[in-house]
């Protein structure tokens, strides 16, 4: 999650416009996707009931909109998982960016219900992390140790067999595994020989990762047995643009230090999520840092780990332009090509073999990537894809 926005000039946005193009390094490619579903979720929605915040954003306005807040923001999705039944889990991440503005934000798992045919999305509840069990070795922010955003900073989630969560965070890089209450079950586990500057073992030693590069993606097997996490991040002495997947296998509780390269089209960028398609593909979210007229790289690829040419990465396939979608209906009041300009693209669902679900992060209240000057709402989409995906019958699980 990026609060820094990044503003082009003209010749710079016209080179960037141009990149994706220049940037596919002769990978297959599907045709142009078509919106099927367009809802939102205004961005001044707050969880009825709960505590104020924002109080260390400080007092001048941001997109219109001032702090701090009278309650927790209903924002910053940063996973996604299908209840089945036409709703939907969305991770919050750590609020409104850093350690240091968000410790009064609460993280949480929000349960919503979006409604393509009134354009509304609807949260019908959710519940808030917490270590009651004192899993956690470190200090944390609040006495009653419910988490905010200045412990952890978790922006991918599954759920596993057993009806637990698991989810990745950036700032250690951790894992961390929930009841399906959200109550912390054990100790965050650590990635080894891997460290963000938030890491609280760091001891002020030498981070290897950069600020919340940690794990933006997290994908659980088709099988149910492994986990792999995707680090944002490129780690020191890896090839600029090269991001780690690595493989953790739940049932023996530990990483099985094997890991797969995936490779941004371009080392600015950045990824935003990860699903499976089957053993060996997954969906991965690829973004730059721009948003509204400034988006230039909105993409989702499909990543196979076999490594089919042999390069040492995954093999990438263009999916989605999330820039250029058809939309001959005009769904949502726009035009007949859709573009979802966010800076942070960061949930991608399953819906069936050739559509996926996707939404934003609308970094509340600091994006505004829709409308100039106005804060991002929560966007929901569906897009058909050109082709089948021929997914395992497990990835919609």
């Amino acid at each position: 999650m990026k609060k820094l926005l990044i503003t082009l000039s003209a010749a710079a946005l016209t080179i960037g416009l141009a990149a994706p193009a220049m940037a596919d390094r002769g990978h297959e490619n599907f045709g142009q996707a078509t919106l099927t579903g367009f809802a939102s979720l205004p961005a001044e929605t707050f969880v009825p009931g709960s505590l104020p915040s924002g109080f260390a954003l400080g007092t001048e306005p941001t997109n219109g909109i001032t702090a701090p807040f009278a309650g927790q923001p209903v924002q910053g999705f940063s996973g996604i998982l299908n209840r089945h039944d036409g709703t939907f889990d969305v991770l919050s991440d750590n609020g409104y960016g850093n350690k240091a503005n968000s410790a009064d934000f609460l993280l949480r798992v929000h349960h919503i219900k979006p409604d393509t045919r009134t354009g509304k999305v609807k949260v019908l509840g959710g519940f808030n992390l917490s270590d009651p069990h004192r899993r956690v070795p470190f200090a944390l922010t609040r006495a009653d140790r419910v988490l905010t955003g200045a412990d952890f900073d978790v922006e991918s989630i599954v759920r596993a067999s057993d009806g637990t969560y698991w989810m990745g965070d950036e700032f250690g890089p951790f894992l961390l595994h929930f009841s399906a209450k959200g109550q912390l079950l054990q100790a965050p586990i650590p990635l080894k020989g891997v460290q963000a500057p938030e890491n609280p073992y760091l001891n002020g030693g030498k981070p290897n990762l950069g600020s919340s590069k940690g794990y933006e993606g997290m994908v659980r097997s088709v099988d149910g047995r492994h986990l792999y996490p995707l680090l944002e991040g490129t780690v020191d002495g890896d090839k600029p643009g090269d991001l780690r997947l690595n493989d953790f296998d739940l049932r023996k509780g530990r990483y099985t230090g094997k890991h797969w390269v995936y490779r941004l089209e371009s080392p600015s960028h950045a990824i935003g999520d990860a699903i499976a398609v089957d053993s060996h593909r997954f969906l991965v979210i690829e973004r730059d840092g721009g948003e509204g007229d400034a988006a230039a790289f909105k993409r989702i690829y499909l990543a196979d780990n076999r490594d089919r040419n042999r390069d040492g990465v995954m093999d990438k396939t263009l999916v989605v332009d999330l820039l250029n979608v058809a939309n001959p209906k005009g769904l949502g009041g726009f035009g007949k090509t859709f573009r979802f300009p966010f800076t942070t693209i960061e949930d991608v669902v399953l819906l069936d073999d050739r559509t996926v679900a996707v939404m934003n992060d609308n970094n509340f209240p600091f994006s505004s990537g829709r409308t100039p000057g106005k804060p991002d709402s929560n966007e929901f989409i569906t897009v058909r894809l050109s082709q089948r995906l021929d997914a395992d019958k497990r990835a919609f699980n």
